[in-house]
């Protein structure tokens, strides 16, 4: 039964590099990358509200209003970090972004442990943490270095199904990838790659600041499932305000809801893929620890990551993984283990 608990985290790692990927469908579908965050945490939410009513959990949601307004605030994260997997997948690939995400993610989390921030048990300072995150920084350092342009897949006539490049029913997006390629490195070129690496670093910095905050507001609620249901009402409800702001001070396009007939059907995993994610973590943690649920986490979204970027599943365009890139990613799995593990 341990065995499986472990398999389990391995595989809700995996499911973090699935979702920032079948996102980018959804996000092509409508238009803007805030639509289409707004559309994914809303099935993201209205999953968990299923799942919180079949279990008999939904009624916990009636503590909400007397808890902590901090304790309510964990939900902000996930906008940020789903629309930036939008933003930086296409940029720089599945592995580097990936990558940048992880590196936020173990140095918040040192952060958090060592100086015991919102409610952590402290945690000393040790030869392997350093030993960890110097792994961590040179593995993103040498993956970033080792990015090569990436291979769009050669354009097809209309096909079904949704394998690596093949189009999918309506035949479109495949057609117009190497466009969208092309502009995406245009993008990235214009703004500066080093202002993409921060906003994957800050994305993933958020997430265990989440953890935290969400593991005080489950002892509030006592349930787990209606604890990720009340994160992501909240996330809902802050991406749908940042979208109304937007178009109302004309900086994204209006969503495209016209574009969601023709989306391949695993373009809506992107919510299913997150909601599994928050409440597979709430039950692992308990059950062997939260050091080894990232850890295991962390190193399934990393080789999902790479098996993405070298096959270019799920219409993202290939980056073939390199010695160089695959050193990087050996080195960002051992300092992610040691950073938690020792």
């Amino acid at each position: 039964m341990h065995a499986l608990f472990l398999a389990s985290a391995l595989l809700v790692g995996c499911l973090l590099a699935v979702q920032a990927s079948v996102n980018l469908q959804l996000n092509k579908a409508v238009g803007t990358p805030y639509g289409a965050s707004t559309l994914q945490l809303g099935v993201a939410t209205a999953l968990l509200a299923l799942l919180a009513a079949a279990v008999g959990a939904i009624g916990a949601i009636r503590l909400a209003p007397g808890v902590p307004f901090w304790h309510l605030l964990g939900g902000l994260a996930s906008p940020l970090y789903i629309t930036s997997g939008i933003l930086l997948f296409p940029r720089l690939g599945a592995l580097a972004a990936a990558g940048l995400f992880v590196t936020g993610q173990m140095f918040a989390s040192l952060g958090l442990d060592l100086f015991g921030l919102l409610g952590i048990a402290r945690r000393p300072l040790s030869v392997g943490i350093v030993l960890g995150a110097l792994a961590v920084l040179a593995g993103i350092t040498v993956i970033i270095r080792g990015q090569r342009p990436a291979q769009t897949p050669p354009t097809a006539g209309p096909a079904t199904g949704g394998g690596s490049g093949a189009p999918g029913r309506g035949g479109t997006a495949t057609a117009t990838a190497p466009a969208a390629t092309a502009t995406a490195v245009r993008r990235t070129r214009g703004l500066g790659q080093s202002g993409w690496i921060l906003l994957g670093i800050v994305a993933g910095a958020v997430l265990p600041v989440q953890g935290a905050v969400n593991a005080a507001l489950r002892k509030d609620v006592h349930e787990p499932v209606t604890t990720a249901m009340i994160s992501f009402i909240v996330a809902t409800i802050a991406i749908a305000v940042v979208l109304l702001v937007l178009l109302a001070t004309r900086r994204t396009p209006r969503p495209q809801l016209g574009g969601l007939r023709t989306m391949p059907w695993w373009g809506w995993l992107g919510g299913a893929c997150a909601a599994a994610y928050v409440t597979a973590t709430f039950t692992l943690i308990p059950t062997i620890g939260a050091a080894t649920t990232v850890a295991l986490t962390v190193t399934g979204q990393q080789v999902a990551s790479a098996v993405i970027d070298n096959y270019g599943f799920l219409r993202l365009p290939r980056r073939p993984l390199t010695a160089p890139r695959l050193s990087g990613l050996a080195l960002l799995i051992v300092g992610s283990v040691l950073v938690q593990l020792t």
